[in-house]
Protein backbone atom coordinates (compact mmCIF):
# COMPACT_ATOMS: atom_id res chain seq x y z
CA UNK A 1 0.00 0.00 0.00
CA UNK A 2 1.36 3.13 -1.30
CA UNK A 3 1.16 6.40 0.92
CA UNK A 4 -1.56 8.26 -0.55
CA UNK A 5 -3.39 5.12 -2.41
CA UNK A 6 -7.54 4.85 -2.20
CA UNK A 7 -6.91 1.87 -0.11
CA UNK A 8 -4.76 3.32 2.35
CA UNK A 9 -7.21 6.48 2.74
CA UNK A 10 -10.08 4.19 2.96
CA UNK A 11 -8.08 2.90 6.02
CA UNK A 12 -7.81 6.14 7.81
CA UNK A 13 -11.44 6.96 7.37
CA UNK A 14 -12.49 3.59 8.94
CA UNK A 15 -10.16 3.50 11.51
CA UNK A 16 -11.05 7.28 12.49
CA UNK A 17 -14.72 6.26 12.46
CA UNK A 18 -14.39 3.80 14.67
CA UNK A 19 -11.30 5.43 17.31
CA UNK A 20 -14.47 8.48 16.99
CA UNK A 21 -17.19 6.13 18.10
CA UNK A 22 -14.71 3.92 20.53
CA UNK A 23 -13.88 7.33 22.25
CA UNK A 24 -16.85 8.49 22.32
CA UNK A 25 -18.61 5.81 24.00
CA UNK A 26 -15.41 5.85 26.75
CA UNK A 27 -16.05 9.59 27.14
CA UNK A 28 -19.82 8.99 27.60
CA UNK A 29 -19.69 5.94 30.31
CA UNK A 30 -17.36 7.57 31.93
CA UNK A 31 -18.79 11.32 31.79
CA UNK A 32 -22.14 10.14 32.71
CA UNK A 33 -21.42 7.72 35.73
CA UNK A 34 -18.89 10.87 37.30
CA UNK A 35 -22.08 12.71 36.45
CA UNK A 36 -24.44 10.48 38.25
CA UNK A 37 -22.11 10.14 40.99
CA UNK A 38 -22.88 13.94 42.12
CA UNK A 39 -26.98 13.68 41.29
CA UNK A 40 -27.14 14.97 37.87
CA UNK A 41 -31.16 13.89 36.65
CA UNK A 42 -31.02 12.25 33.28
CA UNK A 43 -32.69 14.77 31.16
CA UNK A 44 -30.01 17.10 32.27
CA UNK A 45 -27.58 14.30 31.92
CA UNK A 46 -28.09 14.00 28.61
CA UNK A 47 -28.19 17.99 27.71
CA UNK A 48 -25.28 18.96 29.26
CA UNK A 49 -22.30 16.39 30.21
CA UNK A 50 -22.94 13.51 27.69
CA UNK A 51 -24.33 16.26 24.54
CA UNK A 52 -21.02 17.90 25.62
CA UNK A 53 -19.02 14.59 25.11
CA UNK A 54 -20.78 13.41 22.38
CA UNK A 55 -19.61 16.90 20.50
CA UNK A 56 -16.09 16.25 21.25
CA UNK A 57 -15.54 14.99 17.48
CA UNK A 58 -16.92 18.05 16.02
CA UNK A 59 -14.97 19.88 18.00
CA UNK A 60 -11.57 18.23 17.13
CA UNK A 61 -12.07 18.01 13.60
CA UNK A 62 -13.83 21.55 12.82
CA UNK A 63 -10.55 23.21 14.95
CA UNK A 64 -7.76 20.97 13.51
CA UNK A 65 -9.88 20.55 9.46
CA UNK A 66 -9.95 24.74 9.84
CA UNK A 67 -6.34 25.44 10.85
CA UNK A 68 -4.83 22.26 8.63
CA UNK A 69 -6.99 21.89 5.55
CA UNK A 70 -10.02 24.75 5.37
CA UNK A 71 -12.65 26.70 7.29
CA UNK A 72 -15.12 24.99 5.00
CA UNK A 73 -14.40 21.36 6.03
CA UNK A 74 -15.65 22.78 9.94
CA UNK A 75 -18.53 24.70 9.05
CA UNK A 76 -19.63 21.98 6.54
CA UNK A 77 -18.99 19.13 9.59
CA UNK A 78 -21.14 21.39 11.99
CA UNK A 79 -24.42 21.88 10.09
CA UNK A 80 -24.17 18.91 8.45
CA UNK A 81 -23.48 17.34 11.62
CA UNK A 82 -26.53 19.58 13.52
CA UNK A 83 -28.99 18.42 10.44
CA UNK A 84 -28.02 14.56 10.81
CA UNK A 85 -28.73 15.35 14.58
CA UNK A 86 -32.42 16.05 14.19
CA UNK A 87 -32.86 14.18 11.17
CA UNK A 88 -30.77 11.07 11.08
CA UNK A 89 -30.53 10.50 15.31
CA UNK A 90 -33.84 11.39 16.51
CA UNK A 91 -35.21 9.97 13.74
CA UNK A 92 -34.11 6.66 13.45
CA UNK A 93 -34.44 6.35 17.50
CA UNK A 94 -37.91 7.40 17.21
CA UNK A 95 -38.65 5.02 14.83
CA UNK A 96 -37.11 1.93 17.49
CA UNK A 97 -39.09 3.94 20.22
CA UNK A 98 -41.42 6.74 20.39
CA UNK A 99 -39.41 9.65 22.44
CA UNK A 100 -41.25 11.43 25.34
CA UNK A 101 -40.04 15.10 25.35
CA UNK A 102 -39.15 16.48 28.72
CA UNK A 103 -40.93 19.84 29.36
CA UNK A 104 -37.63 20.93 30.91
CA UNK A 105 -35.79 20.04 28.05
CA UNK A 106 -38.50 22.01 25.88
CA UNK A 107 -39.22 25.33 28.03
CA UNK A 108 -35.08 25.50 29.14
CA UNK A 109 -32.90 24.21 26.19
CA UNK A 110 -35.04 23.93 22.75
CA UNK A 111 -34.93 27.92 22.86
CA UNK A 112 -31.08 27.62 22.89
CA UNK A 113 -31.11 25.29 20.23
CA UNK A 114 -32.91 27.28 18.31
CA UNK A 115 -31.41 30.70 19.26
CA UNK A 116 -27.90 28.83 17.80
CA UNK A 117 -29.40 28.01 14.69
CA UNK A 118 -30.88 31.39 14.28
CA UNK A 119 -27.35 33.14 15.17
CA UNK A 120 -25.29 31.01 12.99
CA UNK A 121 -27.61 32.01 10.00
CA UNK A 122 -27.80 35.22 10.99
CA UNK A 123 -24.11 36.07 11.81
CA UNK A 124 -22.82 33.87 8.76
CA UNK A 125 -24.92 35.73 6.19
CA UNK A 126 -22.76 38.70 5.32
CA UNK A 127 -20.36 35.47 3.91
CA UNK A 128 -17.86 35.78 7.08
CA UNK A 129 -18.25 34.53 10.55
CA UNK A 130 -15.23 36.39 12.55
CA UNK A 131 -13.58 37.74 15.16
CA UNK A 132 -16.92 39.51 16.68
CA UNK A 133 -19.16 36.45 15.70
CA UNK A 134 -17.04 33.89 17.28
CA UNK A 135 -17.31 36.34 20.63
CA UNK A 136 -21.30 36.56 20.49
CA UNK A 137 -21.59 32.58 20.16
CA UNK A 138 -19.12 32.39 22.52
CA UNK A 139 -21.10 34.74 25.05
CA UNK A 140 -24.76 32.95 24.11
CA UNK A 141 -22.83 29.73 25.50
CA UNK A 142 -22.42 31.60 28.66
CA UNK A 143 -25.71 32.11 29.19
CA UNK A 144 -26.57 28.79 28.41
CA UNK A 145 -24.23 26.89 30.50
CA UNK A 146 -25.33 29.88 33.42
CA UNK A 147 -28.84 28.41 33.37
CA UNK A 148 -27.75 24.73 33.28
CA UNK A 149 -25.68 25.67 36.32
CA UNK A 150 -28.53 27.51 38.03
CA UNK A 151 -30.96 24.62 37.17
CA UNK A 152 -27.85 21.72 38.91
CA UNK A 153 -28.56 23.99 41.94
CA UNK A 154 -31.73 23.61 42.16
CA UNK A 155 -31.60 19.89 41.48
CA UNK A 156 -28.54 19.55 44.27
CA UNK A 157 -30.82 21.55 46.60
CA UNK A 158 -33.57 19.17 46.07
CA UNK A 159 -31.23 15.76 46.65
CA UNK A 160 -32.48 14.20 50.65
CA UNK A 161 -29.78 12.90 52.78
CA UNK A 162 -31.40 9.79 52.04
CA UNK A 163 -31.35 9.48 48.28
CA UNK A 164 -27.53 11.25 48.60
CA UNK A 165 -26.82 8.43 50.61
CA UNK A 166 -27.60 6.03 47.93
CA UNK A 167 -25.64 8.07 45.49
CA UNK A 168 -22.67 5.93 43.86
CA UNK A 169 -19.25 7.71 44.57
CA UNK A 170 -17.24 9.18 41.95
CA UNK A 171 -14.05 7.34 40.89
CA UNK A 172 -10.64 7.55 39.65
CA UNK A 173 -11.43 4.88 37.06
CA UNK A 174 -14.16 7.04 35.54
CA UNK A 175 -11.96 10.15 34.85
CA UNK A 176 -8.95 7.38 33.79
CA UNK A 177 -11.76 6.63 31.09
CA UNK A 178 -12.71 10.61 30.05
CA UNK A 179 -8.99 11.09 29.49
CA UNK A 180 -8.65 7.75 27.39
CA UNK A 181 -11.67 8.65 25.04
CA UNK A 182 -10.41 12.42 24.64
CA UNK A 183 -7.07 10.48 23.68
CA UNK A 184 -9.08 8.35 21.11
CA UNK A 185 -11.27 11.49 19.79
CA UNK A 186 -7.91 12.86 19.20
CA UNK A 187 -6.34 10.95 17.20
CA UNK A 188 -9.44 9.39 15.32
CA UNK A 189 -10.42 13.24 14.38
CA UNK A 190 -7.26 13.39 12.50
CA UNK A 191 -7.27 10.33 10.64
CA UNK A 192 -10.93 11.23 9.31
CA UNK A 193 -9.60 14.26 8.38
CA UNK A 194 -6.52 13.07 6.74
CA UNK A 195 -8.70 9.90 4.62
CA UNK A 196 -11.78 11.42 4.01
CA UNK A 197 -10.37 15.12 2.37
CA UNK A 198 -7.64 13.65 0.84
CA UNK A 199 -9.51 10.85 -0.88
CA UNK A 200 -12.36 12.99 -1.77
CA UNK A 201 -10.66 16.08 -2.83
CA UNK A 202 -8.70 13.71 -5.33
CA UNK A 203 -12.12 12.29 -6.64
CA UNK A 204 -12.67 16.67 -7.24
CA UNK A 205 -15.31 16.86 -4.04
CA UNK A 206 -15.58 20.33 -2.49
CA UNK A 207 -14.09 20.78 1.07
CA UNK A 208 -17.87 21.91 1.76
CA UNK A 209 -19.48 18.80 0.73
CA UNK A 210 -17.07 16.60 2.17
CA UNK A 211 -17.78 18.51 5.42
CA UNK A 212 -21.42 18.28 4.94
CA UNK A 213 -21.25 14.74 4.36
CA UNK A 214 -18.66 12.12 5.62
CA UNK A 215 -17.46 14.47 8.30
CA UNK A 216 -20.48 15.19 9.34
CA UNK A 217 -22.14 11.74 9.56
CA UNK A 218 -18.82 10.25 11.08
CA UNK A 219 -19.09 12.90 13.90
CA UNK A 220 -22.62 12.53 14.57
CA UNK A 221 -22.15 8.74 15.12
CA UNK A 222 -21.33 8.97 19.09
CA UNK A 223 -25.03 10.82 19.14
CA UNK A 224 -26.28 8.02 17.16
CA UNK A 225 -24.88 5.55 19.02
CA UNK A 226 -25.94 7.26 22.51
CA UNK A 227 -29.25 8.08 21.59
CA UNK A 228 -30.17 4.52 20.09
CA UNK A 229 -29.00 2.71 22.54
CA UNK A 230 -30.81 5.10 25.14
CA UNK A 231 -34.41 4.88 23.13
CA UNK A 232 -33.54 0.87 23.42
CA UNK A 233 -33.22 1.29 27.09
CA UNK A 234 -36.67 3.31 27.31
CA UNK A 235 -35.05 6.37 28.34
CA UNK A 236 -35.83 9.39 25.99
CA UNK A 237 -35.04 11.64 28.13
CA UNK A 238 -31.76 11.11 27.19
CA UNK A 239 -31.85 10.84 23.66
CA UNK A 240 -33.30 13.97 23.09
CA UNK A 241 -31.32 15.68 25.78
CA UNK A 242 -28.21 14.17 23.85
CA UNK A 243 -29.31 16.17 20.59
CA UNK A 244 -30.66 19.14 21.76
CA UNK A 245 -27.29 19.55 23.58
CA UNK A 246 -25.12 18.65 21.24
CA UNK A 247 -27.00 21.21 18.53
CA UNK A 248 -26.04 23.88 21.22
CA UNK A 249 -22.59 23.07 21.78
CA UNK A 250 -21.91 21.96 18.13
CA UNK A 251 -22.87 25.71 16.96
CA UNK A 252 -22.15 28.10 20.05
CA UNK A 253 -18.79 26.48 21.82
CA UNK A 254 -17.33 24.68 18.26
CA UNK A 255 -18.01 27.40 15.83
CA UNK A 256 -17.32 29.96 18.07
CA UNK A 257 -14.34 29.02 19.10
CA UNK A 258 -12.82 28.00 15.57
CA UNK A 259 -14.04 31.77 14.37
CA UNK A 260 -12.60 33.09 17.13
CA UNK A 261 -9.12 31.10 16.22
CA UNK A 262 -9.36 32.19 12.57
CA UNK A 263 -12.44 33.72 10.70
CA UNK A 264 -14.60 31.12 8.86
CA UNK A 265 -15.86 32.10 5.03
CA UNK A 266 -19.28 31.22 4.22
CA UNK A 267 -20.31 30.85 0.54
CA UNK A 268 -22.82 31.67 -1.08
CA UNK A 269 -24.28 27.82 -1.56
CA UNK A 270 -24.17 26.95 2.18
CA UNK A 271 -26.43 30.52 2.74
CA UNK A 272 -28.56 29.49 -0.44
CA UNK A 273 -29.22 25.30 0.69
CA UNK A 274 -27.62 24.27 3.93
CA UNK A 275 -28.65 27.10 6.10
CA UNK A 276 -32.34 27.01 5.10
CA UNK A 277 -32.02 23.46 5.57
CA UNK A 278 -30.59 23.89 9.25
CA UNK A 279 -33.53 26.20 9.47
CA UNK A 280 -35.92 23.90 8.49
CA UNK A 281 -35.17 20.72 9.97
CA UNK A 282 -34.65 22.57 13.25
CA UNK A 283 -38.52 24.25 12.80
CA UNK A 284 -39.48 20.83 11.94
CA UNK A 285 -38.66 19.23 15.21
CA UNK A 286 -39.43 22.10 17.50
CA UNK A 287 -43.18 22.26 16.19
CA UNK A 288 -42.95 18.40 16.62
CA UNK A 289 -41.98 18.73 20.49
CA UNK A 290 -44.69 21.71 20.38
CA UNK A 291 -47.61 19.97 18.90
CA UNK A 292 -47.45 16.33 20.98
CA UNK A 293 -44.62 16.45 23.20
CA UNK A 294 -43.99 13.01 21.53
CA UNK A 295 -41.87 12.19 18.94
CA UNK A 296 -43.73 8.83 17.51
CA UNK A 297 -42.33 6.58 14.32
CA UNK A 298 -44.13 8.30 11.53
CA UNK A 299 -42.26 11.59 12.38
CA UNK A 300 -39.00 9.51 13.11
CA UNK A 301 -39.69 8.35 9.72
CA UNK A 302 -40.32 11.36 7.86
CA UNK A 303 -37.35 13.05 9.29
CA UNK A 304 -34.91 10.12 8.31
CA UNK A 305 -36.41 10.51 5.11
CA UNK A 306 -35.88 14.45 4.90
CA UNK A 307 -32.02 13.79 5.62
CA UNK A 308 -32.10 11.20 3.20
CA UNK A 309 -33.44 13.50 0.33
CA UNK A 310 -30.84 16.31 1.93
CA UNK A 311 -27.97 14.69 1.55
CA UNK A 312 -29.14 13.41 -2.48
CA UNK A 313 -29.57 16.97 -2.91
CA UNK A 314 -26.20 17.37 -1.86
CA UNK A 315 -24.48 15.30 -4.63
CA UNK A 316 -22.85 17.01 -7.32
Amino acid sequence: MLPGSPLVELLLIAGGVALLYAGAELLVAGARDLALAVGLKASTVGVTVVAFATTAPELFVSLLGAVTVSTDIGLGAIVGSNIANIGLVLGVSAIIRPLDVSDTVFRRDVPFMVLAAVLLVGLGWDGRIGLFDGAVLLAALVAFTAAVLRRVQENQSAITDSERDEMPDAKLRDAAIVVAGIAALVLGSQWLIDGSESLLAAAGFSDIFIGLTVLALGTSLPELAASVVAAVRGEAEFSVGNVVGSNIYNILAVIGIVAVVTPIGVAPGVRGFEFPALLAFTAAIVGVMAYRERITRVDGAVLTVGYGVFVYLLLP
